[in-house]
């Protein structure tokens, strides 16, 4: 029923796309689904028209950003062409089957790949899509790719997801990192470690009453 609604009303190729996961919350069906050349304009858009503080508050180096080709180009990359080999791999997160973010998953060998994310649309942004679909998120990347293990990388001022992950998943280290993954300049960051076997008990921990109560 929750890929049916995640769908409703829509008709167009983000519906015909692969659904890996739908989960319910308190703005309606949030979803995974694989990327579509028709997600693009709506990523190169956020990153190219997202205000400039907004990009600063993330630690983005605009060098590594690069242009709006370059951009388009790199996602249409991260299309799942069902190789496992594949490098970069991209998932839309949808809410009401409606483009509301993405995430990527970087690979570089068994044991070293990164976990990114984003909701691009600005309103709905701290409204517990992200948590909702972590654990489901987590099993997709471990699904789809032969990795090892997973790696979060995110910069210690970025307190909301910081908050998120604390309920998952906890901080192994934090350094200085000269050369970030993706797109964020140097900086301090928090590293947590993520392997397939923790996959239960994250989803565990994503049914205890406090966090079920707080997605509602």
């Amino acid at each position: 029923m929750l890929l049916k609604e995640a769908c409703l009303g829509l008709a167009d190729e983000s519906c015909a796309a692969l659904m890996h996961a739908t989960v319910k919350t308190m703005l309606g069906v949030a979803g995974l689904r694989d990327l579509t050349a028709g997600d693009l304009p709506d990523i190169v858009e956020y990153w190219t028209r997202s205000p400039e503080d907004f990009l600063a508050a993330m630690g983005v180096d605009r060098e590594r950003l690069g242009t709006e080709a370059q951009i388009h180009a790199r996602f249409e990359k991260a299309i799942r062409r069902g190789d496992p080999s594949q490098p970069q791999l991209g998932l839309a997160i949808t809410l009401n089957g409606r483009l509301a973010g993405y995430t990527l998953l970087n690979r570089y060998s068994e044991e070293v790949n990164y976990s990114h994310w984003h909701i691009i649309q600005a309103g709905l942004r701290a409204k517990g899509i992200s948590t909702a679909l972590y654990p489901h998120r987590i099993k997709a990347y471990f699904d789809l790719a032969p990795i090892g293990r997973l790696i979060h990388q995110t910069r210690t001022s970025n307190v909301g997801v910081n908050r998120m992950l604390d309920r998952f998943i906890p901080i192994s280290e934090t350094r200085f990192i000269e050369t970030p993954d993706g797109v964020a300049a140097p900086g301090e960051f928090h590293i947590r470690y993520v392997r397939r076997a923790q996959i239960p008990a994250i989803f565990a921990r994503a049914s205890e009453p406090r966090l079920t109560q707080a997605l509602q």
